[in-house]
This record gives structure tokens, sequence and C-alpha cells, in this order.
């Protein structure tokens, strides 16, 4: 997921090891996988859509997520919920609410992309058309899954709705993301707007968000599942990026909506674990993907401009997101790797 900034509409087109165990309808075991090749086997059977949810101590918000999810008409048995090591109960009280869920446990938080996955190949596997991929702080109105399916059907090879704050419902998240190569490599547009008109229609765009994405199978069949070594921010991006080069229109269905509430993992505000990941993620994409072009970009406006940036962070207390930045952008042009025990010694100091 990307870093907000602010754009109008109209402007432009934790890996960590460990095994994994099945509970509830699924039964198995394997380990998450960051390889570039679905596993389509399995079913021949079309089985329409099929939903992943990824959590990590999300409390009780999984609860109003799943039902959301329920109302949209899909099966329990088609909603795969993910549970990356979670500490505060919040897995046991999904599988006591919402007995026929698929649950799948990962033995350590494997990040966004690998936590995903795991997800996303139980589906393919028991023939899944298209598969929906879901933050679990997200909200789905009656009627969306319904129009992004039609969207889908119509051409594009991933969706997603424009996606509101939970608190304030009126105000824009994103309708879609732009790539600039300048700060935070990307920008949401309309963030933190007022939703309105201008916000509420169908266009193409370089990736929607992660929270909310209805991909085909066929995508994932061409390119593969997340890139896992993102750990997180950033993946959704990539992935839409090489879906886009492999010729599927990536679209926001500005008409749908979902209320997000955005940064509820990671803290919200200018966190320093956010900023963190999110430098390391954007030299990792430049490293694959730039250009002499795009790393001057990089360097004119993420990198020179930090001093005058902590300057001004500095005063409102947010001093340390700042040198946590610079850190991740050296780590990332050192290849560094993310994992969730590098952001627990770094939310200690280290």
């Amino acid at each position: 997921m990307s870093e907000p900034a602010h754009v109008h509409a109209g402007t432009g087109s934790a890996k960590g090891t460990g095994s994994a165990t099945d509970t509830g309808s699924a039964k198995g075991t394997g380990s998450a996988t960051s390889t570039g090749s679905a596993t389509l086997a399995g079913s021949g059977t079309p089985t329409g859509t099929w939903a992943v949810v990824l959590n990590w101590n999300g409390g009780e918000q999984n609860l109003a997520c799943v039902r959301s999810l329920l109302a949209q008409g899909l099966a329990p048995e088609r909603i795969v919920f993910v549970d990356n090591a979670s500490s505060d109960g919040s897995a046991e009280r999904v599988v006591a609410e919402f007995g026929h869920l698929v649950v799948l446990r990962n033995a350590a938080n494997l990040g966004y992309g690998d936590g995903t996955n795991r997800g996303i190949e139980h589906a393919l596997a028991h023939g899944a058309e298209r598969v929906l991929l879901v933050n679990n702080d997200v909200i789905f109105p009656s009627g969306t899954l319904a129009g992004l399916e039609r969207a889908l059907a119509a051409g594009a090879g991933i969706v997603g709705p424009r996606v509101l704050f939970l608190h304030p419902p009126d105000v824009v998240w994103c309708a879609g993301g732009l790539l600039t190569f300048r700060t935070n490599l990307s920008t949401l547009i309309g963030h933190r707007e007022p939703d309105g008109p201008r916000f509420q229609v169908t266009r193409a765009v370089d990736y929607v968000p992660g929270c909310a994405m209805l991909v085909a199978r066929a995508v994932f069949a061409r390119i593969g599942l997340l890139e896992g070594d993102y750990f997180a921010y950033h993946e959704d991006l990539e992935f839409c990026w090489k879906a886009r080069q492999a010729g599927f229109p990536v679209r926001v269905i500005g008409a749908l909506a979902v209320h997000h509430d955005a940064h509820s993992s990671t803290g919200g505000g200018y966190n320093p674990l956010r900023k963190y990941m999110m430098a390391v993620n954007t030299v990792r994409f430049l490293r694959r993907h730039g250009t002499p072009a795009r790393w001057l970009s990089f360097w004119l406006h993420d990198v020179l401009s930090l001093p005058f940036v902590f300057l001004y962070r500095a005063q409102r207390g947010e001093g340390r997101a700042v040198l946590a930045k610079a850190r991740g952008t050296w780590d990332g042009l050192r290849g560094r790797q993310v994992t969730a025990q590098r952001l627990h010694e770094l939310s200690n100091g280290g």
C-alpha cells in the first residue's frame, strides 16, 4: 500500500520463517511462498469469487470485515482468513463466531505479501475464478462485490473501488494510485479530499490498493503471486505494475466504495516503522524497475530533501520518523531484507 499524498481527480492515470497450519474447513499444512508463479493445480471446476482476509492482531475489526463480506453473498467456505501469528486472540474470536470460514494460521508473521499468498494459493487450488484481496479493517457496503465482478467481466484484469476513510466516512482515502517516482514513489488520487462526483467515475490507474482489490485468475496465471519480500507497502504497486506490463488493464471503479480504517496495523500518522518500510520498498521497487531518469527523480525528491523534511518534522515531534526513513533508504540500497524480527528491533530502538 502506498503512502498517502494529495492528488486531485483527473490528473492522470514482514517476511518471516515458520510453517503454517490450517484449521476450520481447510485442512493441511504448508508454508508461504514469495515466488513469481501461482499454484493453479487443484479443482478444475470454476468456483466463482473467493476472498482472502489477512490478520495480524486485528482485534474486533475482523468481525465487522467478515460480516460485510458475508453480506455480499459470499459463502463462508470461500472466505479465507489468514492469521499472521496474532497474539491478541483475534483469530480465535473469528473461529468462534464464523465456524465455517477457511482459517489458515501462520506460525510466524509473514508480512502482507507472503501471508496473503497463502490464502491466494488456497483459493486458486480450489478453482477460484476471481480472488478478492481484503484488509481486515475494510468494510464492504452491500452490492460492492457484485459491482466489482461486473467491472472485471468487462475486460479488466484488476479492479478496485474508491476507498473512503472509516472515520470520517465522507472523506476519500484514495480513488486509485499513480506512480510518480517522486516522494514515496507513488501517490493516492484524492487523498483526504471530500468525497464527490469527480471521484465516482471509472478510470485506468497505475494501481489499486491491496486493501480492496479484485483479481482475475488469469492474472495470477500470467504473473504469479504477490512479491513476499516487500513485507508491507508497495507490494500492491509491484503487482499492478507487472499486471499492466503483461497487458491486463487496472481500473478503479469509482461508483463503488468501501470504508478503510487506514494504517490501523502500523499505528497511523507519521510513524517510524511505516516510514522505514516505505523507504526500503521504494528502493526495492527502483532496483527492479528503475531507469536513470527514475533514479534521478527519486534522489531529487525523496533523498536530497530529507534534511529539510527533518527540520520541519522535528518541530512536530516526528524527527524519529524521518531518521527511520533515511535508515530505510540506506537498508534498501544495500539490499537488506525486511522481516518481522527486523521491525521488532527497530521498534525497540535497534
